[in-house]
C-alpha cells in the first residue's frame, strides 16, 4: 500500500504503464542539478549506443516531473545541454542517481495531474471523514484559527454525528457510570474571508487562498458550554500539492487506491495506441481482480467499468458505517 501521492504514481507505473518487459530507456543523473543549470551529467553505461545518440538537440527528456529539451549532447563528458521546464512542467532541483528517461510515453507530471483529478473526482460519490475535538461554547464557534490558512475546515461539507461525555473523567471517580451521549449541532457557511471581533475586542480575520472558498462555524444545540464535544464530518478530498503528500491528509482510505489507480490508467490510455505487450500485461492485473477484459471492450472503457464497481463498493462500505443523519431546519440530530 501506497503512503504518499508519489508512491501512489509509482504503483501506477508499476501495476498499468510501464510492465517490467516494457520498460523505456533510463539513465540517471550522475551529480545533483540546481532549478538553474542547464547541464546534467549521466551514466553512459545504461544506454545502447542508439538510445545515447537519441538524447541529442531536440530530444525531450525527464527527470522527476520536470521536461526538459535537449540542445547539445556530449558524448565525451557524458553531459547534456537543456533547456529547463518544458511543456509547462517547473524547473526544480534534482539529486544525483534521480532517473533520466528519454521522450517517455507517460511524463510523471501526466500522471501526477492525473491523479489529482481523480482524487478530486471522487466526491461526492464518496467522501473523506474527518473527527474533530471541540469544546462547546455559546453562540458559534469557528472552525481553525484566525489567519490564512494552516488548515483544511474549508473542505469540511456537514457534520455526521456529534457526540459528548457529560461527565468529565476525574482522577478516581467511578468510570462505571459515565457514557456518551449524542449532540446536536449545526455548521453553517460563512464568507471567505470572514471578521469577526474575539473576547477581547480583537479584530480577527479568517481567509482560505486555497481550496473551497468558505469558512465554517458551528452551533451546539442543548448541551452546556465547556463541554468536550467529538464532531464527525463529511469531508471533499484535500488536493495534493507535491508527491510527499500523504495519503491520510488528502482523505484517501486504503481501499480508494485501486480506484485511483484505475481512472488514472483509463486517462492516460486515451486516445493512445496501446503496445501488444501493455494491453496484455494490462489486461493480465484486471483479470487477477476478477475484472477480465472482455474482447469488445477498449483497454481503457473497461477500466472505467472496473472504477465503477470499485466506486460502488467503497460507497456501501461507506453508507454501512456512515447512515445518512437526521437534520431539521439544518440541525443535526442524534439518531
Amino acid at each position: 500500500m501506497s503512503d504518499t501521492i508519489g508512491n501512489l504514481v509509482d504503483r501506477v507505473y508499476r501495476e498499468y504503464l510501464e510492465p517490467m518487459d516494457s520498460v523505456e530507456s533510463y539513465s540517471y543523473l550522475t551529480g545533483g542539478i540546481s532549478s538553474s543549470d542547464t547541464t546534467l551529467g549521466y551514466a553512459n553505461d545504461m544506454f545502447s549506443v542508439e538510445e545515447e545518440d537519441s538524447l541529442d538537440a531536440g530530444a525531450i527528456i525527464e527527470v522527476g516531473q520536470e521536461l526538459m529539451f535537449s540542445t547539445a549532447l556530449n558524448t565525451v563528458t557524458n553531459e547534456i545541454t537543456v533547456t529547463r521546464g518544458a511543456r509547462g512542467t517547473t524547473a526544480a532541483a534534482h539529486n544525483a542517481g534521480d532517473i533520466i528517461k528519454i521522450t517517455p510515453a507517460f511524463p510523471r507530471k501526466n500522471v501526477f495531474d492525473a491523479v489529482s483529478d481523480q482524487i478530486k473526482n471522487l466526491y461526492p460519490t464518496l467522501f473523506a471523514v474527518e473527527t474533530i475535538s471541540l469544546v462547546a461554547s455559546t453562540g458559534y464557534k469557528l472552525l481553525g484559527t484566525y489567519g490564512t490558512d494552516g488548515d483544511t475546515y474549508n473542505y469540511l461539507v456537514a457534520p455526521l454525528k456529534a457526540i459528548s461525555q457529560y461527565t468529565d473523567w476525574q482522577a478516581g471517580s467511578d468510570q462505571t457510570g459515565l457514557k456518551y451521549n449524542g449532540v446536536a449541532i449545526e455548521m453553517i457557511d460563512l464568507p471567505n474571508p470572514f471578521v469577526w471581533t474575539d473576547d477581547t475586542q480583537t479584530e480577527r480575520t479568517k481567509t482560505y487562498t486555497t481550496g473551497p472558498s468558505v469558512v465554517h462555524a458551528v452551533q451546539f444545540v442543548g448541551i452546556t458550554a465547556g463541554h468536550t464535544v467529538y464532531v464527525t464530518f463529511k469531508k471533499k478530498f484535500v488536493a495534493p500539492t507535491s508527491e510527499t503528500t500523504t495519503l491520510s491528509s488528502v482523505g484517501l482510505e486504503t481501499e480508494y487506491e485501486p480506484i485511483i489507480m484505475a481512472g488514472v490508467a483509463a486517462q492516460m490510455l486515451v486516445g493512445k495506441d496501446i503496445k501488444t505487450v501493455d494491453a496484455r500485461y494490462i489486461t493480465e492485473q484486471m483479470a487477477t481482480q476478477n475484472y477480465p477484459v472482455g474482447s469488445s471492450n477498449t483497454i481503457s472503457s473497461s477500466l472505467l467499468r472496473y472504477q465503477q464497481l470499485l466506486i460502488q463498493q467503497a460507497r456501501s462500505n461507506l453508507r454501512s458505517k456512515y447512515p445518512e443523519p437526521v437534520q431539521l431546519n439544518s440541525i443535526l440530530y442524534p439518531t
